[in-house]
């Protein structure tokens, strides 16, 4: 595990550290030079969307979108006063079917 550890933060450390070349001189004046702004965007794109990729499996390994129907009924159990209907609407004739507080 360590040596996957070590070789992930190496592989970043390395895709963080490469483009650091473009920087080398203040404003080149070729063709390649309009390219690099792209190759940034799309180093940055790759790194992130792996990095949200191995959490998205880390996460689904470890349970957490298991059984999320159970779980968002939870919310659905709790009783609370209703804070946001103003006492005027229950007098409405569409209101009669619904319980009193």
């Amino acid at each position: 595990m360590k040596r996957l550890l070590r070789s992930v933060a190496a592989a970043g450390v390395l895709a963080l550290v490469t483009p650091a070349a473009a920087f080398a001189q203040e404003e080149p004046e070729s063709v390649q030079s309009r390219w690099v702004m792209v190759d940034w965007m799309l180093e940055t794109f790759f790194v992130f969307a792996g990095f949200a990729l191995v959490v998205f499996i880390w996460a689904w390994k470890a349970g957490h979108f298991h059984d999320l129907e159970r779980q968002a009924a939870i919310p659905l159990l709790i009783e609370e006063e209703d804070y946001y209907t103003p006492d005027w609407a229950f007098d409405e004739e569409e209101w009669d079917d619904v319980p009193e507080r």
